[in-house]
């Protein structure tokens, strides 16, 4: 029988106190953990907050990541979502319900991870409350908080013709990476672990944010579901049609080829329908000089039969849904 200390155990104070210790502050918290809320500034008045649940057995399996991987991944996906806005991540707000037998070395690694995103992904931006509780499964929810600086949001309503298509970071290799994990092919598995840990951990281009809203952007959204489905959430609130050009694809194709013929997969699937590796999908005005981290993809075309395009060919809404998986 194992001895080792659990969430149960300990209870929910010494618990708690173990795992803040851990964490890194926020450069905008006013009043961090310990009050019944966090004080956070917001100078200009305005600041954007988005939240993103995780829930063991539909969104990860414990056996593919550790405390440490949901951690990070908890806080990479939630300040995409900042970043997608034209926003600086500034803070977040971490409720985790779990298995009283979950061992507290699990919880200290998860904080662990907590922290290290934030300070590679948005150093200033912190843990700065959140809860703990009981319950037969593991569930993750987060709220993450950024600040404007003073500029407008950047919307997904305001891709206007003529615009240029663009994104930064990557696209499939996350896809790549759980699709591994999935065949239970240790030596694909250990023969392309980094792209199993683009799916474990995601790298999302924080800083591209607030770069491409600088640079002026008119439509801005967080690849999460994948870049078919995300692009047409952009084309239907603009009420246009995007055309991306297949040729643009080719070099996230290529990097992930190798793993998909290990697996007997499509990396073309994969850059189009796969999620999770929080890439930024902008557009931009056509005179626009882009971002050093953005990449063009495409145009932005008069709304036509088909909200997306891949050439001369419509492409149907795929990828990930919350719901249905």
């Amino acid at each position: 029988m194992s001895s080792a200390e659990t969430i149960s155990s300990l209870g929910e104070n010494e618990s708690l106190k173990r795992t803040i210790s851990r964490l890194n502050s926020s450069s905008s918290a006013l009043v961090g953990p310990g009050d019944d809320s966090a004080v956070i500034s917001a100078p200009d008045g305005k600041f954007v907050v988005t939240t993103d649940t995780l829930v063991e057995g539909h969104d990860f399996k414990t056996e593919w990541s550790s405390g440490y991987d949901l951690g990070y991944k908890a806080v990479a996906s939630n300040i995409a979502d900042v970043a997608a806005m034209g926003a600086v991540p500034t803070s977040l707000v971490v409720a985790v319900a779990a298995p009283g037998h979950t061992e507290i070395s699990w919880l200290e690694a998860f904080a662990d991870g907590l922290r290290d995103a934030c300070e590679k992904l948005a150093p200033g931006c912190g843990v700065v409350g959140g809860d703990l509780a009981a319950s037969e499964q593991i569930v993750i929810s987060v709220a993450a908080h950024g600040s404007l600086e003073g500029r407008e949001p950047v919307l997904r309503s305001g891709a206007q013709v003529g615009d240029v298509l663009a994104v930064a970071g990557t696209l499939g290799r996350a896809a790549a990476g759980l699709a591994l994990l999935q065949s239970g092919n240790q030596d694909a598995i250990h023969a392309y672990d980094d792209w199993v840990n683009v799916q474990r951990r995601p790298q999302p281009p924080i800083a591209a944010g607030v770069d491409a809203a600088k640079t002026g952007a008119t439509s801005m959204l967080d690849v999460s579901d994948g870049l078919a489905k995300d692009a047409t959430r952009i084309a239907k609130a603009s009420n246009v049609t995007l055309q991306i050009d297949p040729l643009q694809l080719q070099g996230f194709e290529a990097v992930i080829e190798e793993a998909a013929r290990a697996i007997d997969a499509e990396a073309m699937e994969w850059v189009l329908t796969g999620g999770e590796d929080h890439a930024l999908l902008a557009t931009f005005p056509a005179d626009a000089k882009l971002p050093r981290a953005f990449k063009p993809i495409g145009i932005v075309l008069p709304q036509g039969a088909a909200p997306l395009m891949l050439g001369a060919q419509p492409l149907p809404e795929l990828g990930w849904d919350s719901i249905r998986g």
